[in-house]
This record gives structure tokens, C-alpha cells and sequence, in this order.
């Protein structure tokens, strides 16, 4: 019976999406709904009444002039306000609470199903549109319910009551007044399929907002350095004016319902006057039934305008639930097999066989393979564009083969639980993300249980601990979002720091000192040099200096290792590699930067 009530009230193809939105958030909370529905009945039986007394007020009154009756119909007439009032109150506060606690409960999903997005899902979205979906499109469907309960429960329940109410005092002027409901109908109609082709675009135009001024507070650097602050006020102004101008077309048609109904009710009652006036002149009705007719039609206004309006209100709603579902309903493509058990490492050796990836319908590794033995370091080196970080993320496994194998000691990585897997690791990047929390909290992202002893340890290998004692607060200095209050050096040795805290067997280091000064790389490698100590690690470097101190050295182009060996035979062989380092930097190899 529900399914079929929601067919009804929906747009077609939005019928699957309020379904599923009552099935999934709302039902859970099925006799809270339910308790507030009993309240708004409540409140429509209430309104009825303050409707009927209006015929013993007329007729016992001002009419019949009966002074006993006087105190009771106004003790009535308190008890019917009161109740009503008490039950409004009920019905609203449950409803917030119940709303508040969808929205909670959504957001949860949809952070825990992001969080378990490969990392395509991440490069195929802006931070605007998930900032947008995580916020707006979770309240959509918080407001999308509670319109729901509220239209169908308080008003639709109200007007039913008041329709009793002038079906018993008069069935004909009852019949008058329906006359307006079939344009009432067919505007409304009119309305809601004009209204789902601005709601999108208003969510859209939302998110170009906030990806705008994410963009202007990551690269505030850049804008000003090149004075683009012309092209971003420029880009800012579309946006705004876009979101405006959909926003604009929205309150067009929502608005349209209210004289559109005002104007069909007004000649419902203008007839019904007109009719009912007559009546009570000649004698054929009493003055209380025509006026408790009339105030019942009066106070039906409202509420019929209300249910009116819930298909449009409900498209605009549902637009940003549907596209919070085409979030929740994104594929995962990392989850774990069943029955995987966790790694078991006995050295740490990884071997990559006859890989092949492709990132949509680009290739990015053609068959690759190659072998970091345990306890060693393997170097990748090749141009840019080669495929060398696409490994690192196979190892991580934030992308699976699509033919081919990865595995630690033998075991396929798909085998394995994703946690244990990515726990064996430490992970130190070019670009170093620290969260806007104290310099302890982010070190601390590798052993969240860490000691402060252990924190300022691992520090102190990283060479970090100078300078953060240097830093106003010390350990409890705040790093800035992204680590903006810290120099790129410092970043990267906080990072070490983390590294060294989680003591992980296996280490990948992509670009870890690239863009640093001579003497920033200096104390940076020398940090490197103590966390390499003993692991398994894979290492893709700008810098000679560290290549050349790599166990082995694979030349990776096109998607395949053309090369192996270590630095000087490789230069030795005249190859690939030794054609990058005389491009680069001529006869003297030791200087070379392969990238």
C-alpha cells in the first residue's frame, strides 16, 4: 500500500529513489514517524473542531442568545487551542530530531562508502561536488522525508477533517467548492515538470562554488604570483550567478503554487458565499451552519495549498537524493575477496608479473614485471608518464591488475585483507599532506597509540625534532591545512617522522626529495638513509645520490621495465639510462637526475 502511495505521489522516474530513501533512512525510524503522524492527526482532528464550534458559537450565541452555553463553548473552544498546540509542538520537535538523525546517519554511509573508493574515485570528482553530496544532498533527503510525513500526515490529514466537516453541514456547497480542484491539478502537474531541470543544476552550481574556493585557498600562492585574481573573480562571479539564476527559476515555479491556488480558492469561496448567501437570506439555512461551512473552507486553504506544493517541493528534494544514491551506489572497485586472511610476511620481497593496467581506456602498464627483494632497495627511474607511480599504487593496492599479479612473499595481494596489507607499509610522497591539527597528532599518524617519547624519537631520527622545538608550542603546534605553516622540508621530515613511528618492513618512497634546497635534501636523505635501514623498499627518485645507493635500478618506459641492473651498469650499457643522464646533465653521471 506504501509502495503504491509513493508511485502516485512521485515523478516517474523518481519514484525508485523516494522509495528506496523510505525503505533505508526512514524506516528505521518507522514508529517515531509514526508517533509524530498520530500527533499531526491530532492536530487535524483539533482543527476540525475549532471549524464545527463555529456553528454553536452563531447559532447559540449571537443568534439563540443562550448565556449558559457562553463558558462552556469558551472553555471548548481553550481545550481545542491548547491540545492543538501541544501536539504541533510534539509533532515538529520529533520530526527535527528523526531529521537530525537521518542526515547523521547518511553522512556516515556516505563518508565510510568513500573512504572505500580506489583512488580513480577520488581523480574522477571534485572536492566541491563530494563537499556538496556529503552536505546539501543528505540534508535533500532528510527534507524530502520530512516533507513527505508532513504533507501527508498534518496537512493531508487536516484537510480530510475539514472536508468531513462541510460534507455533513452541506453537501452542496461542499460540491461548489470541489469545482476548483481539477485546474488546481493539472497547474500543479505543470509545475513539477519544470522543476527537476533547475534542481540539478542548482546542486552543480553549488559545488563549482565550493571547488572554486577550495582552488582559491590551495593555490592563493599561485593566484597572486600571476595576478589571476581577475580570472578567478571572473570564474567565481559565473558560478555565484550560475547557482543564483537556477536558484532564481526554482523560487519561480515554488512561488506560482501560491497564487495559483489562492486565486482558484478564492473563487471556490466567492461561490460559495454566493450560493450559501442566498440560502441563509431565504430561510433554507441556519447562519451557524453556512459560517461553520465557510471557516472550515477558510482554514482548509492553507493546508491544501501545502499538499499542493509537495510534488514540486519533493522534485527538488529528491534531485539532490538521487545524486547522494549515485554516490552510495558507486562501485568499489578495491574490496576485499572473501576468505582473504591477512599478509604474512617473511622478508618482504614484492614481485609484480606480466602486469597490465589501464586507467579507463589509457594503458599505464603494459605487462610489467619486476622483483624488489626483501630487505633491499630498488630504484624506478624512467621519464615522466612511464608508469612508476602506478606501480606504487598496485603495491598499495589502490588499483588491481587487470591481468597480471602482485604479490608480498608470494602471496597475491588480492588474497590478502586490505588493512594488514597497507599496515606493512610506509608510504613518504613529493607532495606530503599533513592535516591542520598539532605537529604530535600528525607524526602520530603512523602509531595513533604512540607515546610522546616514542613521537619525539621518531623525530628526532627524522631530523624534525630541532625545528619543531624551534616552533611556538612545540609538538603541540598547530601545522596549518595541508601543513601551510611549515616550509616544504619540514613537511617532508614530518613525514619521515610518521614513517619512522610506524616501523613498517616495506617502504615506498615516491619523489621524497624533489624541490628541496641542497641543504634541506641533505638532512632529508640523511633521515631517508636511517628509515631505509633493514626494509624492503621501493624508491622513485629525482636525485643521483639516491639511485646510485639503490641494491638495483629498473628503467621503466612505456609501461615496462627496459632495463635493469645497478648504476654502473646501466651507464656502462649505453642504454636508456645512460641516455637520460647525458641528456640531462652531459659527461658527469654522478650528477645526473632521472626522473
Amino acid at each position: 500500500m506504501m509502495k503504491k502511495l509513493l508511485d502516485r505521489i512521485a515523478p516517474h522516474r523518481q519514484r525508485s529513489v523516494l522509495w528506496r530513501l523510505v525503505a533505508e533512512a526512514g524506516w528505521p525510524y518507522r514508529w517515531r514517524f509514526a508517533f509524530a503522524m498520530a500527533l499531526m492527526a491530532l492536530v487535524a482532528l483539533t482543527t476540525a473542531l475549532s471549524a464545527w464550534i463555529i456553528e454553536d458559537v452563531i447559532n447559540e450565541i449571537f443568534v439563540g442568545k443562550n448565556a449558559d452555553m457562553v463558558e462552556w463553548i469558551a472553555v471548548a473552544v481553550v481545550a481545542i487551542f491548547v491540545v492543538k498546540g501541544a501536539a504541533a509542538y510534539g509533532q515538529q520537535v520529533l520530526l527535527l530530531r528523526v531529521g537530525n538523525r537521518i542526515v547523521a546517519d547518511l553522512q556516515h554511509r556516505l563518508y565510510d562508502h568513500i573512504l572505500r573508493q580506489g583512488m580513480g574515485f577520488y581523480q574522477s570528482m571534485t572536492s566541491g561536488d563530494m563537499t556538496a553530496r556529503m552536505t546539501q544532498n543528505a540534508s535533500a533527503a532528510r527534507q524530502a522525508l520530512t516533507l513527505l510525513v508532513t504533507r501527508l500526515g498534518r496537512d493531508a490529514l487536516t484537510v480530510v477533517a475539514l472536508l468531513v466537516v462541510m460534507l455533513w453541514q452541506d453537501i452542496t456547497l461542499a460540491a461548489i467548492a470541489f469545482l476548483a480542484m481539477p485546474p488546481a491539478v493539472g497547474a500543479v502537474a505543470w509545475l513539477v515538470k519544470r522543476v527537476k531541470k533547475y534542481a540539478r543544476g542548482e546542486i552543480a552550481a553549488l559545488s563549482g562554488i565550493v571547488s572554486t574556493m577550495n582552488a582559491t585557498q590551495l593555490g592563493a600562492r599561485v593566484i597572486k604570483a600571476f595576478g589571476l585574481e581577475g580570472r578567478m573573480r571572473a570564474r567565481m562571479g559565473n558560478e555565484i550567478e550560475t547557482m543564483r539564476s537556477r536558484s532564481d527559476s526554482i523560487s519561480h515555479l515554488l512561488a506560482l503554487t501560491n497564487p495559483l491556488m489562492e486565486t482558484l480558492g478564492g473563487l471556490a469561496v466567492g461561490a460559495v458565499i454566493l450560493y450559501g448567501g442566498w440560502r441563509v437570506i431565504d430561510g433554507g439555512s441556519d447562519p451557524g451552519t453556512f459560517f461553520s461551512f465557510i471557516t472550515a473552507l477558510i482554514m482548509a486553504a492553507d493546508p491544501a495549498r501545502r499538499v499542493s506544493q509537495l510534488m514540486t517541493q519533493l522534485r527538488q528534494f529528491l534531485a539532490g537524493a538521487e545524486m547522494m544514491y549515485e554516490t552510495l551506489d558507486a562501485e568499489t572497485r578495491i574490496e576485499e575477496t572473501p576468505g582473504a586472511v591477512p599478509l604474512s610476511l617473511s622478508g618482504g620481497e614484492i614481485r609484480l608479473e606480466d602486469v597490465h593496467f589501464a586507467y579507463g581506456d589509457t594503458p599505464a602498464l603494459k605487462g610489467i614485471s619486476l622483483t624488489a627483494r626483501a630487505g633491499t632497495v630498488t630504484a624506478l627511474v624512467g621519464p615522466s608518464g612511464s608508469g612508476k607511480s602506478t606501480v606504487l599504487s598496485m603495491i598499495e593496492r589502490f588499483h588491481d591488475p587487470d591481468t597480471g599479479t602482485v604479490s608480498i612473499d608470494g602471496q597475491d595481494l588480492r588474497g590478502v585483507t586490505v588493512a594488514s596489507l597497507r599496515g606493512s607499509m610506509a608510504l613518504v610522497t613529493q607532495e606530503t599532506f599533513l592535516f591542520d591539527a598539532p605537529i604530535a597528532e600528525n607524526i602520530a599518524v603512523g602509531k595513533p597509540n604512540a607515546t610522546e617519547a616514542e613521537i619525539e624519537a621518531a623525530a628526532k631520527a627524522a631530523n624534525a625534532h630541532d625545528f619543531i622545538m624551534e616552533l611556538p608550542g612545540g609538538y603541540g603546534a598547530d601545522a596549518g591545512e595541508h601543513g601551510a605553516r611549515l616550509s616544504g622540508g619540514q613537511r617532508q621530515r614530518i613525514a619521515i617522522a610518521r614513517a619512522m613511528l610506524r616501523n613498517a618492513p616495506i617502504l615506498l618512497l615516491d619523489e621524497a626529495t624533489s624541490a628541496l634546497d641542497a641543504e634541506t635534501e641533505t638532512r632529508v636523505q640523511e633521515a631517508l638513509d636511517r628509515l631505509m635501514a633493514g626494509r624492503t623498499t621501493i624508491v622513485i627518485a629525482h636525485r643521483l645520490s639516491t639511485v646510485r645507493r639503490a641494491d638495483h635500478i629498473c628503467v621503466v618506459e612505456s609501461g615496462r621495465v627496459v632495463e635493469e641492473g645497478d648504476h654502473d651498469a646501466l651507464v656502462a650499457r649505453g642504454g636508456l639510462y645512460a641516455r637520460l643522464a647525458a641528456l640531462q646533465f652531459g659527461p658527469a653521471p654522478e650528477q645526473v637526475e632521472t626522473e
